[in-house]
């Protein structure tokens, strides 16, 4: 990748952040990017159209481009046409919060979701964010279609979650996520409760054809003093069902079929390499 190109995405990353807008010190700092340059980088993307100087202050915001594009990508794709009448049933049979999540390379990202919750305490996280693959519900469900080395691989890379940041019950060693996942093949989807964020509990199936890899994953997240171990367990068949569902009809979006090209064999069926557990 060249430097030039590096630093403009670097600043179009940071910037999501800031809806406010940031000064150019602290971009640069933070950035760790000489500031001429940072200020050079920052007017080329003003004349590209994906960055605007907020008049008062002279910060730097990204502009609705990106978005617009991101839209249009995901309504050309099909991957919401498709799978919003799932989710919107799935949340209706409920009454909480259904999420679709994409697989992308090594990462995991919200695009479609379904209220179903009518009143009392809703649980609502921002569309379109990168989950954190090891505490959340939507990563272990697609860890755990993963051969054990490579969801390893991807959760060091990535960095397990820091309970300070998400839950308190959120694991702290590899160790501890093989576990959860083992359990989570087991029952065919995932289950935290107080992992992903205090007070929250949810529930993930990945949107998987027979002998593929896994496209997505279909989550339902609730407050914990609502969405219990119990109720969670309630609903597998109906998760599992619209996971199902999607992994049937997902062929006919290019996001859902094309994610992850490839075929493996049942990872259940794969032995553990348990040298590599370390904690």
């Amino acid at each position: 990748m060249s430097g030039a190109l590096e630093k403009s995405l670097a600043i179009l990353e940071y910037l999501v952040d800031y809806p406010d807008g940031a000064a150019l010190a602290q971009i640069a700092t933070d950035l760790n990017q000489l500031r001429s340059g940072c200020h050079r980088t920052l007017h080329e993307l003003i004349g590209y159209g994906y960055v605007r100087q907020l008049p008062q202050r002279g910060d730097y915001a990204l502009t609705t481009k990106m978005a617009s594009m991101g839209l249009s990508f995901l309504g050309k794709s099909g991957v919401v046409d498709i799978a919003q009448p799932v989710i919107n049933r799935l949340a209706q049979a409920t009454e909480e919060l259904v999420r679709l999540a994409i697989v992308d390379g090594e990462r995991l990202t919200l695009v479609a979701k379904a209220q179903g919750a009518r009143s009392g305490l809703l649980y609502d996280p921002d569309m379109g964010i990168d989950l954190r693959l090891s505490c959340s519900a939507a990563g272990q469900a697609w860890l755990m279609t993963l051969p054990e080395d490579d969801a390893i691989a991807y959760v060091t890379r990535q960095g397990i979650g820091d309970p300070k940041h998400y839950g308190p019950a959120a694991p702290t060693s590899i160790k501890a996520l093989l576990k959860a996942l083992d359990e989570g093949r087991k029952r065919r989807f995932s289950i935290i409760q107080d992992a992903y964020a205090p007070g929250m509990s949810s529930m993930a199936a990945p949107v998987q054809r027979a002998g593929e890899r896994a496209t997505g994953v279909v989550v339902i997240a609730g407050p914990s003093s609502r969405l219990t171990l119990p109720r969670m367990l309630q609903f597998g068949q109906p998760l599992l069902a619209a996971a199902d569902e999607l992994a049937a009809t997902g062929h006919a979006s290019p996001l859902l079929k094309g994610a992850n090209v490839g075929t493996w064999g049942n990872v259940a069926e794969r032995p553990a390499r348990r040298a590599r557990k370390a904690a």
